[in-house]
């Protein structure tokens, strides 16, 4: 799991919550049931079941992979539209193109993040390179659906190209961990993802044995995904491992412990952490467009059928499979 490294973690700024902070509680633990999307890549659903009042403002998120594809394996998303939120695609280790008809795209790789503000609608496209397909190889990584306020919901579409170079990279108290900032700010240091709802997006590695206890804004809810490994979640140490979200309650610091034993050939507990401020907006979701009504969704599909929501270049395509997320 390369993302991004540093070989000596306490060359980098330190993070501690200070010692009056109120830790926050973890609410429950729930594990990711496992499915396929797109034309057929793995993912773990990493929400599924938890209530939207613990998510606000995030929708759902998918872990892809982690899988070694064979020659001739690798898999990607056909063209499909977006309205009414952001996607947020992370690159763990493997390789993704990206194309939008709005102009946007590029490719993405370890530690990598392609940042997509859908806003009004646009069309977009996720597959591995060619040669990738042909030669196969690891694949790993996230996508993260963010809401947008009503306000925004109609903005002009927007990309950023987030290279792993620039996140912001920080370590615990004690070295035992390092933090890559991607999105949003903690402890006075900012990420490089450009957020229209305030959120902070954290990928954390833990040695074994290592603890992390974060300053977390009061106004912001608390979630943390377990990529890889095995350890615990709050002062009070509830067991979370590999496909599991701990959903934290209401303070101002949050705690993640790693197991002092992981699995062989899970070297360190990799775990993902998100903030976000609730909109508190109705939500009207299904498939690719997020709205805030009815009317708004059904003006969705129409819009997209009547082309209203941008072309695909020539020489592509339109699958049966447009509408998935």
């Amino acid at each position: 799991m390369p993302a991004v490294t540093i070989d000596n973690p306490l060359s980098l700024p330190r993070v501690a919550a200070p010692a009056d902070a109120l830790p926050r509680p973890v609410r429950g633990v729930t594990t990711a049931p496992s499915g396929f999307e797109g034309e057929g890549f793995p993912v773990r659903r990493a929400f599924a079941g938890i209530h939207y009042r613990h998510l606000d403002p995030f929708i759902m998120m998918d872990q892809m992979g982690e899988v070694d594809y064979q020659p001739g394996e690798p898999k990607g998303t056909p063209w499909h539209p977006h309205r009414g939120f952001e996607t947020v695609t992370y690159i763990i280790d493997g390789i993704f193109d990206h194309q939008d008809s709005n102009g946007g795209g590029g490719t993405i790789t370890n530690g990598d993040t392609q940042w997509m503000t859908a806003g009004g609608g646009l069309l977009h496209i996720e597959a591995p390179p060619e040669h990738l397909v042909v030669s196969g190889g690891l694949f790993h990584g996230l996508q993260l659906w963010v809401n947008l306020p009503a306000k925004d919901k109609m903005m002009a579409p927007r990309y950023q190209d987030i290279r792993g170079g620039s996140v912001q990279l920080l370590t615990s108290s004690d070295g035992g961990a390092l933090l890559r900032v991607i999105a949003g700010e903690l402890d006075g240091h900012a990420g490089p993802g450009i957020t229209h709802t305030p959120i902070t997006m954290i990928h954390a590695t833990l040695a074994p044995g290592a603890e992390v206890t974060l300053p977390w804004r009061e106004d912001f809810n608390g979630l943390a995904y377990v990529l890889a490994g095995r350890g615990t979640a709050g002062a009070e140490r509830r067991p979370v491992h590999l496909g599991q979200t701990a959903v934290f309650g209401e303070g101002s610091s949050l705690t993640v412990r790693a197991d002092d034993r992981q699995d062989s050939h899970t070297p360190d507990l990799e775990v993902v952490l998100l903030g976000g401020r609730p909109i508190r907006e109705p939500m009207a979701h299904y498939g690719p467009f997020v709205m805030n009504t009815q009317r708004e969704l059904q003006q969705a599909f129409e819009d997209f059928q009547a082309g209203r929501l941008g072309t695909i270049p020539a020489v592509h395509g339109m699958s049966e499979g447009g509408l998935r997320g």
